[in-house]
């Protein structure tokens, strides 16, 4: 059946319509029977389906990019193309998210998946990321920290000048950070993939975040072969489906998915979607970078949090987390982890901000 599927949607995109299906990632572990129900839902759902008309029915804000540029206009022997709000990004997010549509389809070309997979012998296996989290709880008492490796920021521009990642990944474990978060994206925060495999290769033993705008399965196992225990899915970008196989994906490579939600109605369907462990709740909006500490308590009031808590996920904290009051105020509203990064890489030295960020040293 998938490969029927992938058959249409190549005939399909000849003619210039975008088809973005789950099952199209056929190649990258899951193999045909392997979740029935799950196909009959792409079937069902996306064939013939342009990808926004998926997004926008999950009520998704940011759309991915057309398959083909602005439509060609003619006048005289001078050919041009029109910017129209259909074909140009609309936010931030949405610019970065197109961008890693047309960088990631180049990256494949160059590392075909067949490689990834031959490169995942030689790396070790993933280290328990949650459970890491779990443990920083329970002994400090605290939210466990996923601390980040991070130079840049498309809102705050250079973040740190001597940024050197592996120092400041050892600097952050001596300092009682339970996991780390490496930004691998270039263009806009000045990270990359050599970075994260610079730290495993360093003998960090704290488990790591692939902390990267995941729009195919195909760098999750890039991620995964340069040392990624973990990776983030984005709710915003991704739909159901995608959110649901690449949790599948991450089980079969060991690794741990932190869904990142803004919203009530992105939490909700993060919530519906079966092997949710670990939930990530961004207080920045990432369409204007606007931070409200607030979206981490109204997301885990009433009927939301006490859901969470039937299904023992844990939740993390995420962005405009300076003082140990905002960390305070975030562990009232529920969550047991935090990410951060902007707090401490500013700093002179980011493993001893940590204990000011918390209050106390919550090293061992």
């Amino acid at each position: 059946m998938i490969r029927e599927l992938v058959s249409i949607a190549f005939q399909l995109q000849e003619f210039g319509i975008d088809v973005r299906l789950c099952a199209l990632y056929e190649s990258s572990g899951i193999t045909e029977g392997s979740d029935s129900a799950l196909e009959a839902k792409v079937s069902e759902q996306e064939v013939g389906m342009y990808q926004n008309e998926v997004v926008e029915s999950q009520g998704i804000r940011i759309r991915r990019r057309p398959p083909t540029g602005p439509p060609l206009h003619y006048v005289g022997p001078f050919e041009f193309r029109l910017q129209n709000e259909g074909n140009t990004p609309r936010n931030i997010l949405e610019e970065i998210v197109w961008h890693k549509d047309k960088e990631v389809a180049q990256m494949k070309e160059r590392k075909p998946l067949y490689s990834l997979k031959k490169a995942l012998d030689n790396v070790p296996p993933a280290k328990d990321f949650i459970g890491a989290l779990r443990s920083a709880h329970q002994r400090t008492g605290l939210p466990g920290l996923i601390a980040e490796v991070k130079k840049a920021s498309p809102s705050r521009g250079i973040l740190r000048e001597d940024f050197n990642p592996v120092e400041i990944a050892q600097a952050y474990e001596k300092g009682g950070a339970a996991c780390l978060s490496v930004l691998t994206d270039d263009k806009y925060f000045k990270g990359s993939y050599e970075n994260l495999q610079a730290i495993m290769e360093a003998g960090v033993k704290c488990p790591l975040l692939l902390k990267e705008f995941i729009v195919e399965a195909w760098q999750i196992y890039y991620g995964r072969s340069k040392g990624a225990d973990a990776v983030l899915l984005i709710a915003s970008v991704l739909p159901d489906l995608d959110i649901k196989y690449m949790i599948k994906i991450c089980k079969i490579l060991g690794m741990a998915t932190l869904v990142e939600v803004h919203d009530e109605r992105e939490m909700d369907r993060v919530l519906a979607i079966e092997g949710v462990e670990l939930i990530g709740i961004n207080n920045r909006n990432l369409e204007t970078f606007e931070v409200d500490l607030g979206i981490t308590k109204k997301l885990l009031e009433g009927e939301r949090g006490e859901l969470i808590r039937q299904k023992d996920i844990l939740v993390v904290g995420e962005s405009g987390l300076f003082t140990p009051e905002d960390i305070a105020f975030v562990q009232e509203a529920g969550v047991k982890a935090v990410l951060v990064g902007e707090s401490l890489i500013k700093q002179s030295d980011p493993g001893k901000a940590i204990s000011t960020l918390f209050g106390r040293d919550v090293s061992e």
